[in-house]
């Protein structure tokens, strides 16, 4: 048997997502493993080149990609960068996977696609929660009819501010539109609108009204939409990031002709199954590291032995609906 292709990934951003959520996973999936990452802190880079065991670091993303052993690379950076990034390594004939969103606009996903198609470049998009063991349960009873025909699709999100909110010096980064493309709306929503889309297929159809109500920085904190899949399933949507504590909220409700599923994206919360037969709720665990299943898929892709349809042009759509809701498009 030919030996099985040896994925080395450079990390591009070594923010939060990278300690839990992703980086392990990179070094645990059979035949991948972390050669180099890069920060333009290179207090930052040094650091977690160090505490992961990495071999190699760089301030320059390019010096990154100039490395020959390097053969696949991570992009861990806020949205106002991925497709700069995701270009660059596509060019250098490296496959990619970028943290969601692809890009800060639909306007720039598109360019990522024609890259990617003009090179033959794969780059794929971490919307790790479609392969998460809680979402594919959720899955399997909508395609088994559990609740009869859908009929209808909810989402209700709602979550105080938090204290780095109130710092007008000092803004995180995820509410500052140049950066993130968007508010908070632009950082969490795109995991919801994915799992809609992966379960129903594309929305075609949106409406979206947007408003700043406590006014502690200047993008979005408060979003209402409507909208419509290409089968004519409707659907609605309320998100709010200045709620009271008593507010919060992380709820999906799929409304059948014979029951609904209600199940959260965030907190993991029991999904509840409500039927004729009255109420189930279901705890699905997930992995320690959450990247991990996508992950595996992604390598697995890379080495010839499975396909990983998660790309970018998968992730496309969600971009187009965030636009059209926040008025962009």
């Amino acid at each position: 048997m030919a030996q099985e292709k040896k994925i080395k990934w450079g990390f591009i951003g070594c923010g939060e997502v990278t300690e839990k959520k992703s980086g392990p996973a990179f070094g645990k999936v059979p035949g991948s493993s972390v050669v180099a990452v890069m920060s333009r802190n290179p207090e930052r880079a040094r650091s977690y080149a160090e505490r992961h065991s990495i071999s190699r670091w760089y301030t320059d993303a390019q010096l990154l990609l100039d490395d020959p052993e390097v053969n696949a690379v991570y992009i861990a950076t806020p949205p106002s960068s991925h497709a700069t990034y995701a270009i660059m390594a596509m060019k250098s004939g490296k496959p990619v996977y970028v943290e969601k969103p692809l890009a800060a606009t639909y306007e720039e996903c598109l360019r990522v696609n024609r890259v990617s198609q003009q090179t033959g470049v794969p780059c794929f998009v971490a919307y790790y929660r479609r392969y998460l063991p809680y979402f594919q349960k959720v899955k399997e009873l909508v395609c088994a009819g559990t609740i009869g025909k859908v009929v209808g699709v909810q989402i209700r999100f709602a979550v105080p501010p938090r204290d780095l909110d109130y710092n007008r010096t000092q803004l995180p980064w995820r509410v500052q539109r140049d950066i993130a493309g968007g508010g908070y709306f632009y950082d969490l929503a795109p995991h919801q609108l994915d799992l809609l889309q992966e379960l129903f297929g594309p929305i075609t159809r949106v409406h979206g009204f947007c408003s700043n109500r406590a006014g502690l920085y200047e993008t979005e904190d408060t979003v209402s939409a409507s909208f419509q899949f290409s089968d004519g399933l409707p659907g609605s949507g309320t998100w709010c990031f200045c709620a009271h504590d008593s507010a919060r909220t992380d709820r999906i409700q799929i409304i059948g002709d014979h029951g609904q599923i209600c199940f959260s994206v965030f907190t993991y919360d029991p999904i509840e199954l409500f039927t004729e037969n009255g109420l189930d709720t279901l705890e699905i665990p997930n992995p320690p590291h959450v990247q991990m299943p996508l992950i595996q898929q992604v390598v697995e892709h890379l080495q010839g032995l499975s396909i990983c349809q998660l790309d970018s042009v998968s992730a496309t759509s969600v971009n187009w609906v965030m636009d059209k809701i926040l008025g962009k498009l």
